[in-house]
Protein backbone atom coordinates (compact mmCIF):
# COMPACT_ATOMS: atom_id res chain seq x y z
CA UNK A 1 0.00 0.00 0.00
CA UNK A 2 1.73 3.28 -1.43
CA UNK A 3 0.22 6.60 0.88
CA UNK A 4 -2.44 7.21 3.40
CA UNK A 5 -5.94 5.57 3.09
CA UNK A 6 -8.99 7.91 1.50
CA UNK A 7 -11.57 8.57 4.19
CA UNK A 8 -14.84 7.93 3.13
CA UNK A 9 -16.68 10.72 3.80
CA UNK A 10 -20.99 10.83 4.80
CA UNK A 11 -20.73 13.22 1.78
CA UNK A 12 -19.68 11.21 -0.62
CA UNK A 13 -22.12 8.79 0.13
CA UNK A 14 -24.86 11.50 -0.55
CA UNK A 15 -23.27 12.07 -3.95
CA UNK A 16 -23.46 8.68 -4.62
CA UNK A 17 -27.30 8.38 -3.49
CA UNK A 18 -28.38 11.39 -5.65
CA UNK A 19 -26.40 10.48 -8.83
CA UNK A 20 -28.08 6.76 -8.30
CA UNK A 21 -31.65 7.95 -7.65
CA UNK A 22 -31.85 10.75 -10.18
CA UNK A 23 -30.79 7.84 -13.55
CA UNK A 24 -32.52 4.66 -11.53
CA UNK A 25 -36.07 6.67 -11.49
CA UNK A 26 -37.03 6.73 -15.22
CA UNK A 27 -35.98 3.06 -15.42
CA UNK A 28 -38.17 1.67 -12.65
CA UNK A 29 -41.64 3.28 -14.42
CA UNK A 30 -40.72 1.96 -17.68
CA UNK A 31 -42.85 -0.87 -18.85
CA UNK A 32 -40.09 -2.11 -21.02
CA UNK A 33 -37.62 -2.48 -18.41
CA UNK A 34 -40.35 -4.94 -16.91
CA UNK A 35 -40.82 -6.52 -19.84
CA UNK A 36 -37.33 -7.20 -20.80
CA UNK A 37 -37.29 -8.95 -17.39
CA UNK A 38 -39.80 -11.33 -18.24
CA UNK A 39 -38.36 -12.86 -21.04
CA UNK A 40 -34.71 -12.71 -19.31
CA UNK A 41 -33.06 -15.83 -18.47
CA UNK A 42 -31.39 -16.14 -15.22
CA UNK A 43 -28.07 -16.13 -16.27
CA UNK A 44 -28.81 -13.02 -18.20
CA UNK A 45 -30.14 -11.45 -15.42
CA UNK A 46 -26.44 -12.12 -13.64
CA UNK A 47 -24.53 -11.24 -16.49
CA UNK A 48 -26.52 -7.76 -16.15
CA UNK A 49 -25.35 -7.59 -12.64
CA UNK A 50 -22.15 -8.01 -13.40
CA UNK A 51 -21.70 -5.31 -15.68
CA UNK A 52 -23.15 -3.18 -12.86
CA UNK A 53 -19.91 -4.25 -11.08
CA UNK A 54 -17.29 -3.48 -13.78
CA UNK A 55 -18.86 -0.35 -14.93
CA UNK A 56 -18.63 0.51 -11.06
CA UNK A 57 -15.79 -0.26 -10.60
CA UNK A 58 -14.59 1.16 -13.92
CA UNK A 59 -16.08 4.21 -13.23
CA UNK A 60 -14.71 4.95 -10.03
CA UNK A 61 -10.89 3.39 -10.12
CA UNK A 62 -10.27 3.30 -14.23
CA UNK A 63 -11.67 6.36 -15.62
CA UNK A 64 -10.82 8.66 -12.03
CA UNK A 65 -7.34 8.53 -10.83
CA UNK A 66 -8.27 6.95 -7.61
CA UNK A 67 -6.03 4.01 -6.10
CA UNK A 68 -8.62 0.82 -4.76
CA UNK A 69 -5.44 -0.10 -2.59
CA UNK A 70 -5.03 3.54 -0.87
CA UNK A 71 -9.14 3.02 -0.07
CA UNK A 72 -10.79 1.86 3.34
CA UNK A 73 -11.84 -1.48 2.58
CA UNK A 74 -14.29 -4.01 4.58
CA UNK A 75 -13.35 -7.89 3.89
CA UNK A 76 -10.75 -6.16 1.04
CA UNK A 77 -13.25 -4.40 -1.27
CA UNK A 78 -12.92 -0.99 -0.70
CA UNK A 79 -16.10 1.22 1.04
CA UNK A 80 -16.46 3.19 -1.39
CA UNK A 81 -17.20 0.78 -4.00
CA UNK A 82 -19.46 -1.08 -1.50
CA UNK A 83 -21.41 1.64 -1.06
CA UNK A 84 -21.63 2.81 -5.01
CA UNK A 85 -23.26 -1.32 -5.27
CA UNK A 86 -25.63 -0.53 -2.80
CA UNK A 87 -26.99 2.27 -3.99
CA UNK A 88 -27.05 1.56 -7.62
CA UNK A 89 -29.42 -1.67 -6.94
CA UNK A 90 -30.75 -0.28 -3.52
CA UNK A 91 -31.90 2.93 -5.01
CA UNK A 92 -34.01 1.22 -7.99
CA UNK A 93 -35.34 -1.60 -5.42
CA UNK A 94 -36.45 1.13 -3.07
CA UNK A 95 -38.18 3.08 -5.62
CA UNK A 96 -39.56 0.03 -7.19
CA UNK A 97 -41.29 -1.02 -3.74
CA UNK A 98 -41.92 2.63 -3.56
CA UNK A 99 -44.30 3.10 -6.99
CA UNK A 100 -45.66 -0.32 -6.33
CA UNK A 101 -44.23 -1.69 -9.67
CA UNK A 102 -44.15 -5.22 -9.56
CA UNK A 103 -47.69 -5.56 -8.70
CA UNK A 104 -48.32 -2.41 -11.64
CA UNK A 105 -46.50 -4.17 -14.24
CA UNK A 106 -46.47 -8.15 -13.50
CA UNK A 107 -50.46 -7.85 -12.50
CA UNK A 108 -51.31 -6.93 -15.76
CA UNK A 109 -49.00 -9.52 -17.21
CA UNK A 110 -50.51 -11.89 -15.58
CA UNK A 111 -47.29 -13.12 -14.19
CA UNK A 112 -47.96 -15.38 -11.23
CA UNK A 113 -47.13 -13.55 -8.08
CA UNK A 114 -44.33 -16.24 -6.79
CA UNK A 115 -42.37 -15.38 -9.63
CA UNK A 116 -42.26 -11.36 -9.38
CA UNK A 117 -39.05 -11.31 -6.94
CA UNK A 118 -37.10 -13.41 -9.63
CA UNK A 119 -37.92 -10.99 -12.41
CA UNK A 120 -37.84 -7.92 -10.39
CA UNK A 121 -34.60 -9.26 -9.09
CA UNK A 122 -33.55 -8.98 -12.98
CA UNK A 123 -35.52 -5.54 -13.60
CA UNK A 124 -33.32 -3.92 -10.34
CA UNK A 125 -30.63 -5.58 -11.94
CA UNK A 126 -31.23 -3.60 -15.78
CA UNK A 127 -32.01 -0.84 -13.84
CA UNK A 128 -28.71 -0.75 -11.99
CA UNK A 129 -26.86 -0.41 -15.20
CA UNK A 130 -27.75 3.12 -14.85
CA UNK A 131 -28.33 4.12 -11.73
CA UNK A 132 -24.30 2.78 -11.28
CA UNK A 133 -23.13 5.23 -13.86
CA UNK A 134 -24.93 8.42 -12.49
CA UNK A 135 -23.38 7.46 -8.64
CA UNK A 136 -20.57 7.02 -9.58
CA UNK A 137 -20.54 10.16 -11.91
CA UNK A 138 -21.67 11.87 -9.09
CA UNK A 139 -19.32 10.44 -6.83
CA UNK A 140 -16.33 11.72 -9.20
CA UNK A 141 -17.30 15.08 -9.81
CA UNK A 142 -18.05 16.36 -6.57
Amino acid sequence: MAGPRRRFKVADIAQQVVGGFLLAGPFVVTEEVWVLATQMSVWQGLGAALIVFLIGYGALYKADDRDPDRESEVGGVPVRFLSLMIVSFGSVLLLALVFNAPATFYGGMDIPPEQWPYNTAKAVSIGAIFSVVGAATADSVF
